[in-house]
C-alpha cells in the first residue's frame, strides 16, 4: 500500500492541471488513469499512420504572453511551453445561403458580417461593446490567483482591488445570459443566429442558456491573442502537463482503474483499484472489469475526481457516502447530448488551399441544436502535416447525437453508417469529392464516447442554462474529496477545465504559496 498527499482520478486537462500544480506546490501526487494513454477527451490516437484528435481542436492564447488562458498560465509556472502555428481566419461557417469567414480581429469580423447585413453588423458592434468591458475587467485578475474557498476574498481585496472595482459595473453580466445581452442589442435575425451558433459551439447551449462571461472571454481572447494550433495536437498540451507533473515529483499511472473512492466517517481516505485490461482497439468501448483480481488500495487525505459529476457520485462512491438529497440533486443535473464522430484519413492531392476549421448548418429551418443539423469539422493537417502520411490529411467531424436508442445489436453497424451521412455531407461542403479520397474511415457513436472516455451517456457536459443554476464548485460534502473538470465551475471547454484544476489546487494550499507562483508570472 502506497501513501500520497493527493490522489487524482483521471488524466483529463482538469485532472492534470490540478495534479501538476499541486506537485509544483510540493505535494506528493499520483494520477490514476484507467486508459493506457493520458488526456481524457483531449488525447490523440493513431491508426495506420494517421493521428487524430479525439476531442478539442480549437485553441487560442497558448503561446501569447498577453493571454488569459489558464492553460498558458499553468504551463508557464511548470516551466513548459508549446510549439504552435497561428492562423486567421479562425474558421468558416457554412449556412444554406452561403459561407462566412470568421476573422479574429473585431473590425474585420464585422466587415464580413456587413457584406451580408449592414444593420446586423452595427448591432453586432453594440453587442460586443456590452460584453468586452467584462473581459477587460477580468484581465487584471489572473486565473492562477483564484481559489474556491473564502480565502479568495482577502486576495482580491489585498492584491486586486483596482481590478475588482472595474468589475463592479459589470457584475450584472456575470450571471446574465448572452441571450439577454443579445435581446437588448441585436434584432437582425441573421446575426442572432450567428450569436446562437457561437454560443452553441462554446457551451452546447444557445445564447439564452450561455453565461455572458464565457462569450466575453471568447471575444476578448480571439481578438487580443493568437488563434493557434499546438504542433502534435491536443496531446501536446497533455504531454506538457504530464512533463510538468513528473518534473516536480508527481506520478502518472496508466492502465490504473479506480473502482471506488474509500470514505470512512465522512472523510475520503483513498481509492481502491481494480485490475483493468487495456484497450485493444481504438474507438471501442472500454471492456468490463475483470472480477476476482487482486485489489490494491492507495491512501491519501485528499482525493480529486476528474470524472463527471454523474460518474463520480454513482460509480465511484457508495450511495450512503453522500447525503441522499444532495446526491439525487447532483445526479439530476441535465446533460448535453453525446456525439457522432467521423475520423477520416484521406488523400490530399489538389487541396492546396484547404483551411482548418469549418462549421456547417444544413437546414436553416431547423434549430441549430437539432442533432445532425450543425456539424463541426477540423482538419489539423493544414497546420501540422506530421499527423498524416505524405500527401494525406486527417479530418475530425462531429455532431450532437442522443445517447438514448443506441445499443450494440445486429443493426449497430448499419446505424453507424446511416448516422455518419450528415457528417459526410458537411465535409462535402469543404471537399466535394471527399468520399473518393478516403483512405481510412472511423465512425464513433455515443456508445464509443461513453465507453472509451468513461463518460456518463457520452455527454459533452452539464446543460446548466444561465439563470437556472450554477456549475458546482470543486468542493463536495465529503471531507477531503474534490472534483475538477467540465461538470464543475467554471464549466465546459479547455480553458474552463484547466481553471477548475487551478481553483481546486489553490484551495488546498496556503494563499502565500499561491501568490508566490503568481508573482513568478510577472
Amino acid at each position: 500500500m502506497e501513501n500520497f498527499d493527493v490522489i487524482v482520478i483521471g488524466s483529463g486537462i482538469g485532472g492534470l492541471t490540478a495534479a501538476a500544480l499541486l506537485s509544483r506546490y510540493g505535494k506528493r501526487v499520483i494520477v490514476c488513469e484507467s486508459h493506457t494513454v493520458a488526456g481524457g477527451a483531449a488525447h490523440n490516437f493513431r491508426r495506420q499512420g494517421f493521428e487524430f484528435d479525439s476531442g478539442p481542436s480549437f485553441y487560442c492564447g497558448l503561446s501569447d504572453a498577453r493571454s488569459l488562458n489558464p492553460v498558458k498560465q499553468v504551463l508557464d509556472i511548470l516551466g513548459e511551453s508549446l510549439q504552435t502555428v497561428p492562423y486567421d481566419p479562425l474558421g468558416h461557417y457554412h449556412f444554406p445561403e452561403g459561407s462566412f469567414a470568421v476573422y479574429c480581429n473585431y473590425q474585420r469580423y464585422r466587415e464580413e458580417v456587413a457584406k451580408i447585413t449592414p444593420q446586423g453588423a452595427r448591432e453586432l458592434a453594440e453587442f460586443e461593446k456590452r460584453l468586452l468591458p467584462l473581459y477587460e475587467a477580468m484581465k487584471g485578475i489572473p486565473t492562477l490567483a483564484l481559489r474556491s474557498d473564502w480565502q479568495l476574498i482577502p486576495i482580491l481585496l489585498g492584491r486586486y482591488l483596482p481590478s475588482l472595482l472595474k468589475m463592479l459595473p459589470n457584475l450584472p453580466l456575470v450571471q446574465s445570459s448572452v441571450g439577454s445581452v443579445m435581446d437588448a442589442t441585436v434584432k437582425d435575425p441573421w446575426v442572432r443566429r450567428l450569436i446562437d451558433l457561437e454560443c452553441f459551439l462554446l457551451s452546447g447551449l444557445k445564447a439564452s442558456g450561455t453565461i455572458a462571461p464565457e462569450v466575453a472571454f471568447m471575444l476578448g481572447e480571439r481578438s487580443n491573442t493568437a488563434i493557434e494550433y499546438p504542433l502534435g495536437g491536443g496531446s501536446a498540451i497533455v504531454d506538457a502537463l504530464v512533463k510538468g507533473l513528473k518534473k516536480h515529483g508527481g506520478e502518472l499511472r496508466l492502465g490504473c482503474h479506480v473502482e471506488q473512492i474509500i470514505v470512512e466517517n465522512g472523510q475520503a481516505i483513498g481509492v481502491r483499484l481494480s485490475p483493468q485490461p487495456p484497450l485493444k482497439k481504438e474507438l471501442s468501448p472500454q471492456p468490463p472489469l475483470k472480477k476476482g483480481g487482486k485489489e490494491e488500495v492507495i491512501k491519501a487525505p485528499v482525493v480529486i475526481s476528474n470524472a463527471t459529476i454523474w460518474d463520480t457520485y454513482s460509480k465511484l462512491l457508495l450511495p450512503q457516502d453522500l447525503p441522499a438529497s444532495y446526491r439525487q440533486a447532483a445526479l439530476d443535473t441535465p446533460a448535453v447530448e453525446s456525439f457522432m464522430h467521423l475520423h477520416l484519413g484521406f488523400r490530399g492531392e489538389g487541396l492546396e488551399n484547404l483551411t482548418g476549421h469549418h462549421v456547417v448548418v444544413h437546414d436553416a429551418q431547423q434549430d441549430i441544436s437539432v442533432p445532425g443539423n450543425t456539424c463541426m469539422i477540423s482538419i489539423p493537417t493544414v497546420w501540422d502535416n506530421s499527423l498524416a502520411p505524405e500527401n494525406h490529411h486527417v479530418v475530425h467531424a462531429y455532431t450532437l447525437e442522443p445517447f438514448a436508442g443506441w445499443e450494440k445489436n445486429q443493426d449497430y453497424e448499419e446505424k453507424k453508417q446511416q448516422k455518419a451521412q450528415t457528417l459526410y455531407r458537411a465535409i462535402e461542403k469543404v471537399i466535394p469529392d471527399i468520399r473518393k479520397r478516403v483512405a481510412l474511415e472511423l465512425i464513433g457513436t455515443p456508445l464509443t464516447h461513453a465507453g472509451y472516455l468513461r463518460r456518463y451517456q457520452g455527454t459533452y457536459g452539464p446543460a446548466i442554462a444561465a439563470g437556472k443554476g450554477m456549475f458546482p464548485s470543486t468542493n463536495t460534502p465529503i471531507k477531503g474529496l474534490y472534483r475538477v473538470g467540465d461538470s464543475t465551475m467554471p464549466g465546459i471547454g479547455v480553458p474552463a477545465v484547466a481553471a477548475s484544476g487551478i481553483l481546486c489546487a489553490n484551495s488546498l494550499v496556503k494563499s502565500s504559496q499561491v501568490m508566490e507562483l503568481v508573482d513568478l508570472l510577472g
